[in-house]
């Protein structure tokens, strides 16, 4: 899958007015084929009712409870609201859809040549609805989250520059849709969708769930071009490292589930809602204090990109379960090492994982490589999209 992958990522941009030439029409097919690889992939998935992911020891007790945070959501539904004002009702149609709607399930974290996405992106806005937009952004999110999500959407600016202004690629191709309507008590939410770029935000009175979260980038160091300087990552990629040569032989057998890391390793991306997945590698129960601290250092790099009140109750949260949580790793821990880890708790599964390179000409496509990483972050046992909340919601007001 990733030859092909890698095929479309190098496509010269085709003139509409010409006939192409062979190799050209070749490149098409190829394009058109791994286009058909995921619409399959995702209507598989789609197929079966969301479940979540689970262990094969199942549920623990006691998960996901309504509950008042004491954190306004207020701004959150402001934003929407002044967002869906301001559109036409054409553009309406494109990027409401009710609040169980299968839409919160199509996403994907590949470039806009090879799959389609529902919703409005923001190269479809005038100035005043794309401000709009990043309004409830940045009502949503951090300002951590924020410059991150800005970030990565300009390298995708990176690499149009890269492929010959290939139009698969533009920092303004993410897509709004927004799930119920926007509400101060009754269950809604937004997503945003786009080239490794991928935000699912729940909203039920002052709770929120933000998960799933596909975040990447190549490259993740921009050399060239607009954004040159443009550098993601770093903490997440160099605080796992850092975690993980803390520990001692002991420790680091049971964490290491492989040593060698020749693949990309990510298990929980798009279309794996219904996903069987153990605790793997070393139990936070063995870690001593200094270790907690930097795990939930790392972990906090994650949570961190939610908006500031919410992002203290998911990590109560975190903590509530940290030895509970395991800590698993592929690669080998030298400075420059490629890798890949896991944190797996009950409340909370992220994925960190440098992957084989796919969109920078000339670039080895054989082997994993610090330019290209993907994270997850995943709400395990049922409650991505705050699918446990609205299930109980629903049960308390339509019985």
């Amino acid at each position: 899958m990733l030859k092909k992958i890698s095929l479309v990522f190098i496509l010269c941009s085709i003139a509409c007015s010409e006939k192409p030439k062979k190799s050209e029409q070749s490149a098409i097919d190829n394009q058109n084929k791994v286009a058909q690889f995921f619409a399959e992939m995702e209507a598989r998935a789609l197929e079966q009712p969301y479940h979540g992911i689970f262990t094969e020891e199942g549920e623990p007790e006691g998960l996901f409870p309504i509950f008042s945070t004491g954190v306004s959501t207020k701004p959150i539904v402001e934003s929407a609201v002044a967002f869906i004002g301001i559109l036409s009702n054409e553009q309406r149609q494109k990027i409401l859809f009710p609040i169980d709607d299968p839409e919160w399930r199509k996403w994907s974290n590949v470039d806009n040549g090879i799959y389609k996405r529902q919703g409005m992106s923001l190269k479809m806005m005038d100035t005043a609805q794309k401000k709009a937009a990043f309004k409830l952004l940045q009502a949503s999110l951090s300002a951590k989250g924020l410059q991150l999500s800005k970030d990565i959407m300009k390298t995708d600016q990176t690499l149009r520059e890269l492929n010959d202004n290939s139009a698969d690629y533009d920092e303004n191709l993410y897509f709004f849709t927004i799930m119920g309507e926007p509400s101060a008590t009754a269950p809604w939410g937004w997503q945003l969708d786009g080239h490794h770029l991928v935000i699912n935000y729940f909203v039920m009175g002052d709770q929120i769930v933000m998960s799933p979260v596909f975040m990447g980038a190549e490259p993740v160091l921009t050399t060239t071009g607009k954004y040159k300087g443009n550098t993601l990552f770093q903490d997440e990629q160099n605080l796992g490292l850092g975690l993980m040569r803390t520990l001692d032989d002991a420790q680091r057998k049971k964490a290491i589930i492989a040593t060698r890391k020749v693949q990309n390793n990510n298990v929980a991306a798009a279309n794996k809602d219904n996903l069987t997945l153990n605790y793997q590698g070393l139990s936070v129960s063995e870690f001593n204090e200094g270790q907690k601290e930097t795990l939930l250092h790392l972990i906090a790099q994650y949570v961190a990109n939610m908006r500031e009140g919410h992002h203290d109750i998911k990590m109560e949260e975190v903590l509530q379960y940290l030895n509970q949580t395991s800590f698993a790793w592929v690669g080998d821990t030298s400075k420059n090492a490629v890798f890949y880890y896991r944190i797996h708790s009950p409340v909370l599964l992220i994925e960190f994982d440098h992957q084989i390179a796919v969109g920078i000409p000339g670039a080895n496509k054989e082997v994993p490589t610090r330019n290209h990483i993907h994270t997850v972050v995943r709400t395990p046992n049922g409650n991505d999209y705050g699918k446990r909340l609205l299930e109980q919601h629903l049960e308390a007001h339509h019985r």
